[in-house]
């Protein structure tokens, strides 16, 4: 249950402060008035930190079964906090069983359950909670817990596949890098008494004079290249999460040459399909496009389309101002111009996302295949550089002493 730090006055005038354990506010400042007290601050108490406390993160697997069950309990005429009650009951993740406690005292405070959801960015993410709000507002929120399900089920599958597919990959480009390095920091400085003659006499190749200098400066300044690299990706995650840092990184993304495809496509995907479930029930078009737009994943498609949206309000079809951002694929563009046509644009939405997803997946595939032999390719050229540029002096000492 959680603790609420409140300070209140007695009856003769003296403030005094405390903890006190409760659902929710509200129930905390009953207590205080059952004990003849005037509440002056409740607040939530901070959780007592008594050293480093690793907390297990919730798997999408479990967040997706726990939103599934909630949808189910509620179409069977299950109350709201009664079913989220069940549910941290049954939670068997201590962090989810907390996070359930949380919202459901949240909830006891009149707050929406996607604002309650909210509040725990680092479980529910934007996508969750804006598909839920729009359940909420739209009345459909059984089938929007179950939307958000499928959809967690969706890329924890996908980034299954990709993590199969990349473990080869990967442990050939950290195994190829410890070599690469060793070779460089500990065996090339060897042969630089040998090489040094050849260096004075101003005979020296130059790919062994790049690999001596890389040497020596990893040789002094590695920690140091390691802590700065090490400094720079943290930074660049803080950046990141900022809302410059973001449309930054969103806008690179997809440009990409190869990858880019690829993201611009799951952005479209999720924002055709959310926006398609909306429409299918009664959400209007304006708000359903709202709302979509912050559920895409990508900042600067959410843009195009939200000044996509003013138009529509202004009478405009939806594709017509849709085709000017330039980024939704002309393919795309022209099903929804007929699907606004015929009416069935709901329908259309949906098939569209599931022929992207099917599109993304085949993309996926071909580039995880192509990594393997281009991670060899590097890793070959950089280990025949080494060896080229130590074998080069060799011949060439090997052709004066001849």
């Amino acid at each position: 249950m959680p603790e609420f730090a409140y300070t209140a006055r007695t009856a003769n005038g003296r403030d005094i402060t405390g903890l006190i354990s409760a659902e929710t506010k509200r129930d905390v400042l009953a207590l205080l008035t059952e004990r003849a007290l005037f509440p002056m601050k409740v607040d939530a108490a901070g959780q007592k930190k008594t050293g480093w406390k690793l907390q297990r993160p919730i798997k999408a697997d479990v967040l997706a079964a726990t939103l599934t069950q909630l949808s189910d309990l509620l179409e069977n005429g299950v109350p709201l906090m009664r079913a989220l009650e069940v549910l941290s009951e049954q939670a068997t993740h201590p962090r989810l069983q907390e996070v359930l406690d949380q919202i459901r005292g949240r909830v006891a405070d009149g707050q929406q359950l996607d604002r309650a959801m909210a509040a725990h960015p680092d479980v529910f993410n934007e996508l969750t909670v804006n598909i839920i709000r729009a359940g909420t507002e739209g009345a459909f929120l059984e089938e929007s817990l179950k939307q958000t399900a499928e959809f967690l089920e969706r890329q924890e599958e996908l980034r299954g596949q990709v993590k199969s597919a990349m473990a080869y990959p990967a442990f050939l480009a950290v195994a190829g890098t410890i070599v690469t390095v060793v070779l460089i920091v500990f065996f090339v400085p060897k042969f630089a008494e040998l090489f040094k003659q050849l260096e004075e006499a101003g005979t020296l190749p130059g790919a062994t004079v790049a690999l001596l200098w890389l040497s020596d400066t990893l040789g002094r300044y590695g920690l140091l290249i390691a802590a700065a690299l090490v400094g720079a990706v943290v930074g660049i995650r803080r950046w990141a999460k900022t809302a410059d840092g973001r449309r930054f990184l969103d806008r690179w993304k997809i440009r990409l040459p190869l990858f880019g495809p690829i993201f611009l496509n799951g952005s479209v995907s999720r924002f055709c399909r959310i926006l398609g479930t909306l429409l299918r029930n009664g959400v209007p078009l304006l708000k359903a496009l709202d709302i979509s737009s912050e559920s895409s994943g990508n900042v600067v498609l959410g843009q195009a389309i939200r000044e996509s949206a003013e138009n529509v309000s202004s009478g405009e079809s939806l594709s017509a101002p849709l085709a000017n951002c330039g980024l939704l694929p002309p393919g795309v563009m022209a099903m929804i111009a007929v699907a606004e046509e015929s009416n069935n644009l709901e329908v259309v939405l949906s098939n569209v996302a599931d022929a992207i997803d099917r599109k993304t997946n085949r993309q996926l595939d071909t580039m995880v295949r192509l990594i393997e032999p281009a991670l060899l390719m590097v890793m070959g050229s950089a280990v025949l550089f080494v060896i080229t540029a130590l074998l080069l002096p060799v011949f060439e000492m090997s052709t004066t002493m001849g």
